[in-house]
Formats: C-alpha cells, structure tokens, sequence
C-alpha cells in the first residue's frame, strides 16, 4: 500500500489509547486518518476479541470507507471490514471493522448501554458537528464513566478544535497529523453573478473556464441532487473531448457512486455535494469549482422539522473544498463569489444541536433517563423545552417528562418523532406520507399545495412529475416503513394530524382563505389553490412567518376525521372575557381543540366573572379619569405630596389595584360604552376610606364657596388650584381666593361663559384691566351689571329683565 501522511501519527496514536484509552486525532483532509486508523487499531490488538465501530456523518461515506479498507486488505465489504446504514448491512460473524452511520449507534447503545463486543468507536469527520455525532459522543462518554471503563474512544477530525473534546473527553492526549498538500491557487470571480442569474447556468460557465485553464480531473461543489442534475444539463454538449460529468451524491445507486470515484482515463468532472469535502478519496483531482452553497439540517419552523435549508458556505467548509485540489499535486480552486465576498461569510458552520430540531434528541434523552450528558455544546434550554412539549402532545413522554410506552414504540422506528407516530398511529397507508416527508419535496412548488396529487404519483397514478430516481427511492422508503404495520383506512388528512397535531388549520370567516392552526398561530392559502375553500386542512408545511405563514403543503380533513381521532381532546370550555373587536364582555361556551373552536354558543356567566372580564377591558382601554374623579386624584396625589397617608391615586397605581376597589363596583357594567358613562367618584372614595378623605379635604379643598354660596370645584391640574366662574359672581372680592395655600388661578367667564380673564390678582385686576373688559362688554351683554367699581358692587347671576 502506498504511505500517507496519517501513517507518521499512527504509532503516537496506538500508543495514546494503550495507555489512556482515548484520544482526539487531528489530521487534514487527504491525510488517511477514515482507512488507515481502525485497520492499525486492530492489528495492534486494541480491538481484542471485540469489534471496532467507525461513525460516518453519511451513508456514501460510510459505504466507501468500509470498501476502500476492505480492497486494501484484499477482501470484499463484510468479512473483516463491514458497514451498516439504515435499510443496509453488509457485515459477518466475521466482521471486526463496522463503519456505520452516526443513528446506528445511538440505537445500539439504547438498546444495550454496555455495547457487549464493541471494543473501541471512533467518531470521524466530527468536525461537522452533527446531532447524532453529539449525542453519541455524550453517550459513549457516559458509557465508558459508568459501565464500560475499557471502551477505547477517538474523536477525528479535520479542522476541529481539539482542546474542547479533549477537555470533555477527560483530557485525552491529542495527536496531530501535518499531512501533506501542494499549494493551491485560489481564484474569485470579478464581480458578482446578476442577481437572476441561474446557479446552474454560473457554475457550468465557470467550470467550462476551468476545463480550458487547466489539467486533471475537476470537482465541482453544489449544494444537492437538484443542482447537480441541472448542472449536468448545462454542460451537456458542451464538454472539451476526452471529458465526462459523473454526479456524486447521497442517494446515488451504489454502483454511480463508485464510478465517481474511481480512476478515468479522460478528464474525470465530478458534480458532488458537500459529501466530497473531506470523507472520500477522488481519483485525480487537480481543480475544483467551488458554488459557494452548502445544504444543512437546519429547524425550518414551517415544517416542525428539520429540514435541509441551502446557505452560503463557511470560510472552513471553502477552505477545506479548496484542500481537495492540492492531494495530488499543486491545483487551482475556482470560488463562485468575489474576494471581497469572502470576508462576509461565518467562520465556521454551526454545530446541529443549536440550530436544529431538538425533538429526536429530548427523545432519545426521555429514553436514556436523564438529560444530564456530557455535551460538548449543550442544547439550548427553550428549543430542548419546545421539543418536550411537541412529545408530551404526541403521548410520548408523561406529564412529569417521563418517557411512555408510546414513546418507547416512537424511538425504536428510525424516523422523526412527529412521523413515527404517525405511523404507530395509522398504520401501513401512512407510510407514503413518511417517506415524502422525510426528505426534500422532490415535485416542487408546481405541483400544488395539496398533498394528495404527490401520494397518487407515488402510487403510480396520475399525478405531478417528479425525477425518476427520487420516485424510485421514495417508493422503496415506503416499501420499507409499511412492512409489519397494520393496514387501516386512515386518510391522507388523518395520517398528517397525527403528525401535527399542531397544524389543524380551521378556515376563519372571510373571503380569504385564511386559517388558526390548532396551536395558534394564523396561515393562509393562495386565494386561486383549490384548497382555498376548505373549512378544514392540516398544513403539513409552511413557510415558517411568526404572525401568518403562508401554507406550502396541506392535506383535507374532514370534521368527521376530526372528531374521529381526536374525540378525547375535544372539550367545551366556558369564557368570559373582554372582546376587543367587539369592545365589551363576551360570555360564551366553546367546543375546542387547541386553540379551533369548532362550535360556539352563548352562556350566562356569573356577575363576579363577567365583571372580571370587564375590569380585563378598562385595563386595555384605561381609566380615562375626567371630570370629578379627575379632580379627586390630582387632590389625593397633592395631599399625598404634602405627607397626607392615603393610598396613591396616580392612574398606573388605580390599574394595578383595580381589583380591591373597583372590581365590586362593575358589576352590571358590559361594555366601552356603558364604561365611558359610568361614575368612578363612588368607588374612589370608597378607595380613599372616611378617615383618607377627611385627611384630602382639610389639606385639599375640593370645592371654592363663592360670595353668592355656589361650591364651584377646584382642579389641580399640575398642582395648581384653579376655578372657572362667571365674572359678576365675584364683584364685591376684595381679597384673592387661596386654596392648599396657594392663590388660585381663577378663569372669569363671560354672561356665555367664555373667558374674559385669568388671573391670580384679583383686586389687581379689579383696579386695572377691568375697565377695559367693562368698556367692551358692555355693548355686548347689555342686560348684563357691569359696574364701574366692581369692588363695591353687590355679586349677583341674575340680568335685567328684557326691553328695561
């Protein structure tokens, strides 16, 4: 076999787990570390009678180490090297070497935490940071503390930083790899594609330029099937002679696969998602093209579920996609983006548990017993508690977060939580539906909002177009999921509410086609989908909008299936409560499911909740206080200013204790209207007490006695005493009025009550201004006194009879 640059690190390696048990190897893409190291683990005797399991983030992965050590031992996958995927195993009693899927292990450890015959498991790639990838490096970690002190682990990686796993890990030595690379030429574009250029079209244009700059083999990085197919189109026809496309990706037949790996004696194209950025070994790559996009599981909102979202790549997945070029020789690396591009693209990807869909992990840790793991980024608290909940509505955890029967079924079927219970729920017919849910939509956006016309072309009816290949593993996934299930009549619009129960969409009143989701939030249909006059649907998928999401995928539901399979979460409740549409109390009894009401009819409340509703409306609309009830809080907050103890009557602190002294008050009260004629002064002064309002009215006088005996009331507005009266009623005041020691501001009003003067001088204005007043009011108000020395005249309201 020829040397690689991992076989320098190996006898460091060996050495480190003989004497510790674990260790963390860094080594860069093309160093050997996926071939080399579980071979020279057994034949050093770590294994001992047992096996030693590898973890690959990817079945193509997976598949092509397990034959690559295999050929290099002379043997074919499932003697001594084998591998087990999901619906896959090609293994032996024979077998020492298990590459594997990263679900395959948390599966075996569930199943049996002392993994008897596994010797040592190696986590490779795990740079990338995958769920599965932490989970199983938390469990192992726990295993190897708890049961099994023998376990040997090593973590691999290629751009890792080392320190964090090493630490977790318990301080494991840490062995590094140099590698070996020849230099690489990075080249950008000029300037940025057209915004409407096609990703395709921009990617077949530029590796074309590659084709004819360059020699050797060229790997062209896209982000998935789709974009590899429509690559593939684009150069077709158009290739130099000598030169072949091969498609390179995760759901490819075995045997394409091997093709793109293989050695060609023409100029070898490989069109390959991000499966060839460090896992697989390229025959003769000298030149990459790099698109710039990478497809990640991320929460997608809209589905309840992860999905795989398309984003730019990181500066360390461009990095190491340009590495591919420099194995062989020195290469060029051609980046569908501008250099001053590259500055704004993150530094690293992020690792799976922050962003993704954490149901499947508070499954699996419901199973395992406790939460408590030794992660190397812990899941975040509001997304763990999220995912709890969704489980306790699927009956697969207890109200105390214990794991059921239920959920014990769910974690044993390979699927999301939400589509194992579906299928535990409905049976054989709801396996077309898993099997299209469980991967990207491959009808796409033209074939409707209805799920219906997809499930019939998957049966092989009439139905939307979709490319042959994902038909052909769609309908082997459904194959595979319906064996052993039960055959039942549960419709299409059944299978998807069991699966999102969340998601029972109930069409408003209107003339659009908007719906509640039974788990509150608003969707809305295209106004043309024939759909759109649906009273009911279950929307399978979104767009993922906080306030109103637009719906991509539904199925119909009818009430009878409703009620059919969800009969013992339907209730009637009884409300009483502030309507603010309507702007009174509305009192109502409702049949429900979640947040849908199916039915509603009137109900009598009690007095005491329907002025409990009422008091929820003045907090919403506010006191609004005015007139008499104003002028007694601004008295009160005086007198409290001046040291009076009385409770404070500011209208945030009258809301905040709106309960004690306003609640017994309201009672017959109903609605705005009805609010905005209601008398507050009653259960204010209730508020103030006897003693309280004693207290206000020495300090605070509530009302100024004019020469005639007239109470006139004083506002306090800004703490200022002020009144408004008319002017004859003051003649014969020598002396300004006071009131809370203060002079007051006094507003005289015409015979029409209309300001003739403000002032807090009144004997002033009597020796003054007045004169002026009496010239031109005189004329106006004729019948009306208006003396010319006004501080001996008699105060009076009355006027001279007509025609005298």
């Amino acid at each position: 076999m020829p040397r690689l640059p991992i076989d320098d690190a190996l006898p460091a390696l060996l050495t480190a787990l003989q004497e510790t048990g674990h260790a963390v190897l860094q080594a860069p893409p093309g160093a050997g570390k996926t071939t080399r190291v579980p071979p020279a683990m057994l034949a050093a005797g770590l294994a001992g009678p047992g096996r030693i399991l590898m973890l690959e983030p990817r079945r193509l992965a997976a598949r092509a180490a397990a034959e690559r050590m295999a050929t290099e031992r002379g043997e074919r996958p499932g003697e001594t090297i084998g591998y087990r995927m999901r619906g896959e195993a090609v293994t032996s009693p024979a077998t020492r070497i298990e590459v594997i899927t990263e679900g395959i292990l948390t599966r075996m450890i569930q199943s049996d935490p002392e993994l008897p015959g596994i010797s040592a498991i190696l986590f490779d790639e795990f740079h990338e940071r995958s769920l599965q990838a932490d989970l199983g490096l938390a469990l192992a970690l726990e295993i190897r503390g708890a049961l099994r002190p023998d376990l040997r682990l090593v973590v691999m990686s290629a751009t890792l930083d080392a320190a964090p796993v090493a630490a977790l890990m318990g301080d494991a030595p840490v062995i590094t790899s140099e590698g070996r690379t020849y230099p690489v030429e990075r080249l950008w574009l000029d300037k940025p594609p057209p915004p409407r250029a096609r990703l395709e079209q921009e990617v077949a244009a530029l590796t074309l330029q590659a084709l004819s700059e360059t020699e050797g083999g060229v790997l062209v990085f896209l982000p998935g099937e789709g974009e590899i197919r429509r690559t593939e189109a684009a150069l077709s026809g158009r290739l130099p002679a000598g030169a072949q496309c091969f498609p390179l990706y995760g759901a490819l037949p075995p045997a394409a696969q091997r093709a793109a790996l293989a050695p060609f004696d023409g100029r070898k194209v490989v069109l390959s998602t991000a499966i060839a950025e460090t896992s697989l070994t390229i025959d003769g790559i000298r030149v990459v093209v790099d698109a710039g996009r990478a497809r990640r599981a991320l929460f997608d909102p809209g589905s309840g579920m992860s999905r795989l979202v398309t984003e730019r790549v990181t500066r360390a997945e461009a990095e190491q996609r340009a590495g591919r070029a420099g194995r062989v020789a020195p290469g060029r690396a051609y980046r569908l983006w501008t250099k001053g591009e590259e500055g704004a693209l993150a530094a690293q990807p992020r690792p799976e548990i922050e962003a993704g869909d954490l149901a499947p992990l508070a499954l699996d840790l419901a199973l395992w017993g406790s939460a408590d793991l030794p992660f190397l980024t812990p899941p975040p608290e509001a997304a763990l508690a999220e995912a709890r909940a969704l489980l306790l509505g699927l009956g697969a955890l207890d109200a105390s977060g214990l794991i059921t029967a239920h959920g014990r079924r769910l974690a044993a079927l390979p699927l999301h939580p939400r589509l194992a219970h579906m299928l535990a729920e409905a049976g054989a017919p709801a396996a077309p539906l898993a099997a299209l849910l469980s991967e990207r939509d491959p009808f796409g956006p033209s074939a409707g909002v209805d799920v219906a016309p997809r499930l019939s072309a998957l049966a092989g009816q009439p139905g939307p177009s979709a490319p042959p290949p994902a038909l052909k593993r769609l309908r082997s996934e459904t194959k595979r999921l319906a064996r052993g299930l039960p055959e039942t009549h549960a419709s299409p619009g059944i299978a998807a509410a069991l699966a999102f129960p969340d998601r029972i969409a109930l069409r408003r009143p209107g003339d659009a086609p908007r719906y509640l989701l039974s788990g509150g939030k608003g969707a809305i249909l295209p106004e043309a989908d024939p759909l759109a006059g649906d009273r009911l649907l279950v929307a399978i998928e979104t767009d993922g909008h906080p306030r109103e999401a637009r719906i991509r995928l539904a199925a119909r539901l009818t009430e009878a299936e409703l009620r059919e399979t969800f009969g013992a979460r339907i209730t009637w409740v009884q409300l009483c409560e502030w309507s603010r549409r309507e702007r009174r109390v509305v009192a109502r009894e409702e049949e429900r499911l979640g947040a849908l009401t199916l039915a509603s009819r009137r109900w009598e409340a009690p007095g005491e909740l329907r002025a409990r509703a009422m008091l929820e409306g003045v907090r919403l609309t506010g006191l609004s206080l005015s007139g008499a009830a104003l002028r007694l809080s601004q008295r009160v907050e005086l007198a409290r200013s001046a040291g009076a103890d009385v409770p404070p009557f500011t209208e945030e602190a009258l809301l905040a204790e709106a309960e004690e002294w306003l609640l017994p008050y309201i009672g017959s009260v109903s609605s705005e209207a009805e609010w905005r004629g209601f008398n507050l002064v009653p259960p204010l002064t209730a508020r103030l007490g006897w003693a309280g309002e004693q207290a206000v009215s020495s300090a605070i006088p509530s009302h100024f006695t004019t020469p005639l005996g007239n109470r006139v009331p004083i506002s306090y507005e800004d703490g200022q005493p002020a009144i408004e009266l008319r002017m004859q009623e003051m003649f014969g005041t020598t002396r300004h009025p006071v009131a809370a020691g203060q002079p007051i501001r006094i507003t005289l009003l015409s015979p029409a009550r209309r300001p003739l003067q403000v002032t807090m001088d009144l004997p002033g204005f009597w020796a003054g201004e007045y004169a002026e007043v009496r010239k031109e009011m005189r004329g106006r108000y004729p019948r009306h006194p208006w003396p010319e020395d006004p501080r001996v005249a008699d105060p009076t309201l009355r006027a001279k009879p007509r025609g005298t």
